[in-house]
């Protein structure tokens, strides 16, 4: 054979191609190809090492060791089910059990609104430091009246006693009389820091009356989910508020 035919049947060879798979042979997997053989290998070794896994911890298990998980399993037409409690109470029995929480809540909640109201009528005995949550505005008209405004003269007292906001006398009361209260700097950090624990005593109580009143709110809306009534839930619950249903009218 001649170096030329041996050229001309070369080029009449077509480059070898993997063949397609057909569209319904699709279901059936992948068509395997060149070098295929090493993932199916891996694969099945794969299964065969977890097989002796389960068959090793099978051959271990001890066949009389109790769990209490025994009691509530049990096997039906081969397939593994755990039983279900059985509810023990009837929802009459659950109502009146809700509204005793909700009687309990709201009796410390009324409690804890009382001890923030008498809290709030005695703060204002403690405020000496001189720089309470509140503020006092003074209005004037010009501009030049603010830069030349002084809050002394304006409050007929001396510098010293303008950031007092309690017991804080004119110059003619300072004529006839003396300072009344605390006036040494270590009385007045000490009051200072009874007020700011108050506070903070004060905040406190605010947010657990907040938080109980929540806590009815939830239980009242459980309470109302027990009627045999047809509800459409409106709004998911939140961490601060409860869930809204919209009822269906009942004319009672």
């Amino acid at each position: 054979m001649s170096a030329a035919f041996r050229k001309a049947a070369k080029a009449r060879q077509r480059p070898h191609r993997e063949r397609a798979q057909p569209a319904a042979r699709t279901k059936l997997g992948l068509l395997e190809k060149k070098k295929d053989y090493r993932l199916r290998a891996h694969d099945y070794h794969k299964k065969q090492n977890a097989l002796r896994a389960l068959q090793k911890k099978a051959l271990d298990k001890n066949p009389d060791e109790f769990y209490f998980k025994m009691i509530r399993a049990e096997v039906k037409d081969g397939v593994h089910v755990i039983k279900q409690p059985k509810d023990e109470v009837t929802p009459e029995q659950v109502k009146l059990m809700r509204t005793q929480d909700i009687k309990y809540v709201e009796m410390k909640r009324v409690a804890e609104a009382k001890k923030i109201e008498r809290l709030k009528a005695e703060l204002h005995l403690l405020d000496a430091a001189g720089n309470g949550p509140g503020r006092h505005l003074f209005f004037v008209d010009t501009e030049r009246e603010v830069q030349e405004f002084d809050i002394a003269t304006h409050l007929d007292t001396v510098p010293e006693l303008v950031d007092r906001v309690y017991n804080r006398p004119t110059i003619a009361t300072l004529q006839r009389e003396t300072v009344k209260g605390p006036t040494d700097p270590a009385h007045l950090k000490k009051l200072a820091q009874q007020r700011k624990n108050q506070y903070d005593l004060l905040r406190q109580r605010i947010e657990r009356e907040k938080a109980m009143f929540i806590i009815t709110q939830k239980i009242q809306t459980r309470k109302d989910l027990l009627d045999k009534t047809h509800k459409v839930k409106v709004k998911k619950e939140t961490t601060t508020g409860p869930a809204i249903y919209k009822f269906k009218f009942q004319r009672k």
